[in-house]
C-alpha cells in the first residue's frame, strides 16, 4: 500500500491561510488608517474653515459696534440739536407774549381794581391788588378767565385792609399764562 503523505500539504494551506489573514488584516488596518486619516483632515478642514468664518464675524460685529457706537454719538448729537431747536421756537413764539401779557392785564381790569404787584414763575403768575368790592374781584377773575392768554385763575385769598382810608379789599389771586399761537400750551391749559 502506498502512503500518502497529506501533512505538508495541510501545513503549506495552513501557512498560506495565515498568510493571507496577515496580509487581510494589514489591508484592514491600512484601510482604517487611510479612513481616519481621511476624517481627520476633514474635521480639521471644517474646524479651520468655522474658526475663520467665526474671525470674520467677529471682525464684522467689531465693525458694527463702531457704526453703532457712531449711531449713538449722532443720535445723542441730534437730540441737542432738537432741544436748541425747540428751545428757539419757543423763545420765537414767545417773543411777544410780556406784550400780550400786559395787554391782556390791562384789557381785563375793571373799573374799582388796581394792580399792585405782578410776579411770574414759569407759566403761573401771581397778581396781588385792591378793589373797592369782592364783586369787583369776581368780575375780574372772570375777564381773566374768559381771556385766551389766561386759564386756571384761582384765588389766593380777599381781605379788607384797614390800614387804607377807603377801607379797600386787597387780593391776591394766581393764574396759569398760556400763549394761544402754541398748541402744547393750549392743550395743557384745557387740562388744567
Amino acid at each position: 500500500m502506498v502512503k500518502i503523505n497529506l501533512l505538508p500539504w495541510r501545513e503549506e494551506r495552513r501557512q498560506q491561510l495565515t498568510q493571507e489573514f496577515y496580509i487581510m488584516l494589514g489591508i484592514s488596518a491600512g484601510v482604517a488608517l487611510l479612513l481616519f486619516a481621511l476624517a481627520y483632515y476633514f474635521y480639521n478642514q471644517s474646524l479651520e474653515f468655522q474658526n475663520k468664518r467665526n474671525a470674520f464675524l467677529t471682525s464684522e460685529i467689531q465693525k458694527l459696534d463702531a457704526q453703532i457706537a457712531e449711531i449713538k454719538e449722532l443720535e445723542s448729537k441730534k437730540a441737542g440739536l432738537i432741544a436748541r431747536q425747540q428751545v428757539i421756537e419757543e423763545l420765537q413764539a414767545s417773543r411777544t407774549q410780556m406784550v400780550h401779557l400786559f395787554d391782556e392785564l390791562v384789557k381785563t381790569i375793571p373799573n374799582g381794581v388796581f394792580l399792585e404787584k405782578i410776579t411770574q414763575q414759569g407759566k403761573i403768575i401771581s397778581v396781588e391788588g385792591y378793589s373797592q368790592s369782592h364783586s369787583r374781584v369776581s368780575d375780574y377773575m372772570r375777564r381773566l378767565d374768559k381771556s385766551e392768554w389766561f386759564t386756571g385763575v384761582d384765588l389766593d385769598y380777599i381781605r379788607t385792609d384797614d390800614t387804607l382810608i377807603s377801607h379797600e379789599q386787597k387780593f391776591k389771586l394766581s393764574v396759569k399764562l398760556i400763549n394761544p399761537n402754541m398748541k402744547d400750551d393750549t392743550v395743557e391749559g384745557g387740562q388744567s
